[in-house]
């Protein structure tokens, strides 16, 4: 067994770059939301700080070398005084504390902030060095006397393998993807759904076409700037008009524009050539000279004007029908919404793993998690059966 040292950090600027990007790169399920400067972006425009309730902590396995220490794994931490921004519910566990006199705050996540993305978490060179850091963090949770660990929206293999080892619980829920099975274009992609679906979706892009509304299609370096503070309006509306702020500041996408243009695709609703919506969506490409095995993250939506369809337009056609133009192979629509069926959207599995310092607590939060595991299996069962696809 090897002999590594375990360090914690409390800021991205003290992990190197290239160092943690090269880890990222190694994992199976790597994902542009957990890049250095995604997170380094995070930290730095406040949108995850300890004034809204995510405080920063990484965790690094090294191992010593003739050169010097070797950076052998990492995951970002973060002390939570609340579950917001999260989307796997744990608010009814901590009631349940409050009720018998006990704190459930602070606890720690494992996650990216406010982006319910499934990818690797546990970034390890090996799985020796994953399974080290999977126990370093429990052993952090217990040091800090925390409540409770939570690694959200993890690696269902690498990830979720390594946390069960170490004694934590999973949990099960449902998100909505769109895989690409080679499809020609977007015709050949309708022809292979339930005449029913097939003609709702052509009626819903027809009454955004009948107003008027065409798109376009910007990615990397071709969103300027004023196309950012376009979209950065359309997103705060967003927010506004559900008597909310946003999570994210205008600051934070200026990091984007900056330092992670070629992760983000852009789509701006016109009518009369006035942009009135528009949609955002992070990328992934497995190659940087290729769009090969790429995939498309739907995440940020917003419009000035109401049309309607327009939502369905530009969140989910128009993103399908470039992935099939640019070959990407999945289109992930982000957390729950079971109408995205309809727009051909399938359900898949997503995971989490949960570790409670109480005995007691633990014992029945595994119980629920058995009986709401059932619950999950037979709804992705259900869900199978009303599946849109063509029935052959």
């Amino acid at each position: 067994m090897f002999d590594y040292v375990i360090q914690v950090h409390d800021s991205m600027h003290e992990i190197n770059e290239h160092a943690w990007n090269n880890l990222l790169a190694l994992q199976k399920k790597p994902t542009p939301f957990m890049q250095h400067a995604y997170l380094r972006a995070m930290e730095d425009s406040q949108a995850a700080s300890p004034q809204t309730g995510w405080g920063l902590q990484i965790i690094t396995v090294w191992q010593a070398t003739p050169n010097g220490q070797h950076l052998c794994a990492a995951c970002p931490l973060y002390l939570k005084g609340n579950s917001y921004g999260e989307y796997v519910f744990d608010w009814a566990w901590a009631e349940a504390y409050q009720r018998h006199g006990l704190n459930y705050y602070p606890k720690a996540v494992i996650a990216v902030p406010f982006t319910p993305v499934p990818g690797s978490r546990l970034l390890a060179v090996d799985a020796y060095a994953r399974n080290a850091l999977a126990k370093a963090v429990i052993e952090f949770a217990q040091k800090h006397d925390l409540s409770s660990l939570h690694l959200l929206f993890g690696d269902e293999e690498d990830d979720l393998q390594a946390c069960l080892e170490a004694g934590m619980m999973l949990r099960h829920t449902v998100q909505f993807h769109w895989n690409n099975t080679n499809y020609l274009d977007f015709d050949d992609f309708l022809s292979h759904l339930s005449q029913e679906k097939r003609k709702k979706i052509r009626q819903e892009r027809r009454k955004v076409k009948d107003a008027g509304v065409h798109f376009r299609v910007l990615r990397g370096d071709e969103i300027q700037n004023s196309d950012w503070e376009f979209f950065y309006k359309c997103y705060e509306q967003t927010y506004l008009e559900h008597g909310n702020k946003p999570y994210l500041s205008r600051e934070f996408f200026n990091f984007m524009q900056l330092d992670m243009p070629r992760n983000w695709l852009l789509f701006v609703a016109l009518r009369e050539d006035r942009p009135i919506a528009c949609s955002l969506l992070g990328l992934e490409t497995a190659n940087s000279a290729s769009d090969s095995e790429g995939i498309a993250y739907g995440r940020y939506w917003g419009a000035l004007e109401r049309v309607d369809c327009l939502h369905f337009e530009a969140c989910y056609y128009q993103p399908i029908e470039w992935c099939i133009a640019h070959g990407f192979i999945r289109f992930e629509g982000g957390a729950q919404g079971e109408h995205k069926m309809a727009r051909a959207l399938l359900p898949v599995q997503t995971s989490s793993a949960h570790w409670l310092a109480h005995p007691g607590f633990a014992e029945a939060v595994a119980r629920f998690l058995a009986q709401e595991g059932q619950g999950v299996e037979a709804y992705l069962q259900d869900l199978s059966i009303r599946t849109p696809l063509r029935q052959t």
